[in-house]
């Protein structure tokens, strides 16, 4: 069976992780961002995966290549302009075949697509959206279920819900039977979520309720809690299997003169100088130096970045290859981009984003 991943954004809110890397290969904890997609995927059945690209396409193209790697094929496609999420389905109309899965390319999930691909056949659905519990949907694509499943009502980004029913939001996972492309006008940005799913409702479109784990992972909170749950084992994937005791996965070839708190997933190379202190949850990737009296909690350091002595690191994001100098302090959502030199005694908080290959000198205060 086929799926098409919508991966064709910019990923502004992931910036400054996504302003010289396409966000389908953000390295997410040890591999690229859309490999536990892929992964779960091909977990239920999924042989067969197109990705809908835009920005830096050649560079999607050169990490994962034809897909063997993850024990799928992988073919792409190239939007010529941002199309939307209708619109991207419409341009890989000659790729897909009557019946497909279509997904949002910023979700980690670990939901029983197959009982949802089930349904879908048992009911005889147009279209089948997953549908996730949330307590705030004015994010999202809001849905009411009739009794019989089918959706009685769609809101895409709803102002408020005070109605005390269930707040059932598009998980973006869709199951489609190839009639839904010729709803679809060719040729311009088309939202599946405002011009379509109008004229489905009541009309071959059903929801799926879905248990198991979900989260966008499209935003820097949404990207450090899905790398901490990843290590935790919180979502099912082939990483949480493979972490060790007290959820501490430790490369052989790491030198660790600190002290090492779970959960805490260490890359090849890494050095952790003495009276540093790193997790828990902390991520750090191959090559990473910590230096001496350092204290590193939730946070996500990316390979070859450097942290200077007694730095202090909580809930932020430094990029590859960023070098921070001594005595800084990084928190707060504060996310540091590729390649930056960040001062002495820097305080950076209040989810700042410092740019790639930016210099900041001494002292300074970013909020």
């Amino acid at each position: 069976m086929q799926a098409l991943i919508l991966a064709g954004g910019v990923g502004t809110r992931l910036r400054p992780l996504t302003a010289q890397v396409p966000k389908p290969v953000v390295t997410l904890v040890d591999r690229p961002f859309i490999a536990f997609m892929l992964e779960w995927l091909r977990r239920h059945g999924i042989d067969e995966v197109i990705l809908s690209c835009g920005f830096l396409a050649a560079s999607v193209r050169e990490v994962l290549g034809d897909g063997s790697a993850f024990g799928l094929h992988l073919r792409y496609v190239d939007e010529p302009e941002p199309l939307g999420t209708g619109g991207a389905l419409k341009y890989a109309e000659e790729l897909l075949g009557e019946r497909f899965v279509v997904c949002n390319g910023d979700v980690l999930t670990d939901l029983d697509l197959g009982a949802q691909i089930a349904q879908h056949a048992a009911t005889g659905a147009t279209a089948t959206l997953a549908l996730a519990r949330v307590e705030d949907p004015s994010a999202y694509g809001l849905a009411r279920l009739a009794d019989d499943l089918s959706v009685a009502a769609f809101f895409e980004k709803p102002a408020g819900d005070d109605s005390g029913e269930e707040s059932l939001i598009s998980a973006g996972a869709y199951v489609l039977e190839r009639s839904v492309l010729s709803l679809i006008p060719a040729g311009r940005p088309v939202s599946i979520e405002r011009e379509i799913w109008p004229l489905l409702i009541r009309n071959g479109m059903y929801g799926y309720r879905a248990s198991g784990y979900w989260l966008d992972i499209g935003s820097p909170d949404g990207y450090m809690q899905g790398s901490f749950d990843l290590i935790e084992g919180n979502v099912e994937s082939s990483l949480g299997a493979a972490m060790g005791p007290d959820h501490v996965r430790l490369d052989g070839s790491a030198t660790i003169a600190g002290r090492l708190v779970g959960a805490a997933l260490i890359g090849a190379g890494c050095e952790i100088e003495r009276d540093a202190q790193v997790g828990g949850r902390v991520v750090l990737g191959p090559g990473v130096r910590v230096g001496r009296g350092a204290r590193l909690e939730r946070a996500i350091v990316l390979d070859g970045a450097q942290i200077g002595e007694r730095c202090v690191l909580r809930d932020c994001v430094v990029a590859e290859r960023a070098r921070i100098g001594a005595h800084t302090e990084i928190s707060g959502g504060a996310v540091i981009g590729q390649d930056a030199v960040i001062g002495e005694h820097n305080v950076i908080t209040r989810g700042a984003r410092i740019s790639a290959g930016v210099a900041l000198g001494e002292r300074a205060v970013a909020f």
